[in-house]
Formats: structure tokens, sequence, C-alpha cells
């Protein structure tokens, strides 16, 4: 699939070369159309259009797909691609090795989040009856969140979800449902 993906990208920067290629030729068409009527100063102005039309085909029946590779965009996009290829291979060689160490510390920092989820992001105290937004899906401890909702209210604003990072940016009471799985893994975890 990622062979897939960059060979659609590697398509599209060739058809962007393409592209770019016929628009220098247009231009460069045009800018010796206007040089050759300067120089030669015609008594009646002949079809500009054709002129440059003629120019333009000539430009482009010299084109091979060659040139399209020397585009110094498409170079670039190569050079990148190639660079990011070695990257990756230099990374899997060297952490083939610590596969383990890798899953201890991914097992490390899910207890972490687990224990991170417990703290509610108003009183930053672990949370004794959390509720969970509907539409952004964040925790909050149920007394803190309500009273903050009602303040605002009060003052006529909307409230954000004070989750950082989150994009949710009028958190209403109807939005809240008491999250019942959250609070029997904080009970859990207590029991411990």
């Amino acid at each position: 699939d990622d062979a897939e993906d960059i060979n659609s990208v590697e398509n599209a920067m060739l058809e962007y070369a393409a592209m770019d290629r016929e628009l220098n030729h247009y231009m460069k068409a045009l800018e010796e159309t206007v040089n050759q009527i300067k120089r030669e100063k015609p008594e009646n102005i002949p079809d500009l259009r054709h002129l440059v039309n003629e120019k333009f085909t000539a430009l482009e029946s010299k084109n091979t797909d060659s040139d399209l590779q020397k585009n110094e965009k498409y170079i670039y996009f190569k050079d990148q691609l190639k660079e990011m290829r070695k990257q990756c291979k230099s990374y899997f060689k060297k952490n083939r090795f610590f596969d383990e160490a890798i899953e201890q510390i991914d097992e490390d920092i899910a207890v972490t989040q687990s224990q991170m989820n417990f703290i509610c992001p108003i009183t930053q105290v672990e949370m004794k009856r959390p509720v969970r937004n509907k539409v952004c899906g964040h925790t909050y401890e149920e007394d803190a969140i309500l009273k903050i909702i009602q303040t605002r209210k009060q003052q006529k604003k909307k409230f954000r979800c004070p989750k950082i990072g989150c994009s949710h940016a009028d958190v209403k009471e109807s939005d809240l449902v008491p999250d019942e799985a959250l609070k029997r893994a904080i009970d859990s975890q207590n029991k411990q």
C-alpha cells in the first residue's frame, strides 16, 4: 500500500514537471515572439497568437521523458524519498534488537496513560465521579465541570474543553454522561 502511495505521489510529481515544462516553453515562445516583433518592427502587426503557437509547438516537439526527470522539484522529491528510505532502514536495523525493551516501554506507557486518565484536567486530582464528554470523548470530575459550565452560562460565555489540544469550544451539560467504566477502573486501581 505504501509503494502504491509513493508511486501515486511520484506520478503527480512527473505531471507537475510536465506542466512546469509546458509553462516554461509557452513563456519562452511568448518572449521570443515579443523580441522578434521588436527587432523586425513590421508595418502590419502579424497574428501574434499564431507566431507564439508556432514557437511553442517547436519547443514542445523537442520534449523527451528524460526532461521531466531533470526537473528541479522532481529531483528534490526523489532525493527526499531516498533519504527517508535510508532513515527508515537505519531505524529498523537499530531497533530490531530492542523489541523486548520497546514492548516493556509500551506497557509502562499504557499503565502511566491509564493512571493519567484518572486525573481530572480541571482539578488535577483523581476523579471520584467521572463524566465523559459525548462530543470529544474527554473525561472530567462531574462536580468540577458542572460548576464551570454553570458559571460560564451565567456570564453568557461558552466553555471550551479544558483538555489541552481539544477543539471542542462549547461544552454543555447535555454533552456529559457518567463514565461507569472509568469509575470501575479507578475503584479497582484504588483497591489494589
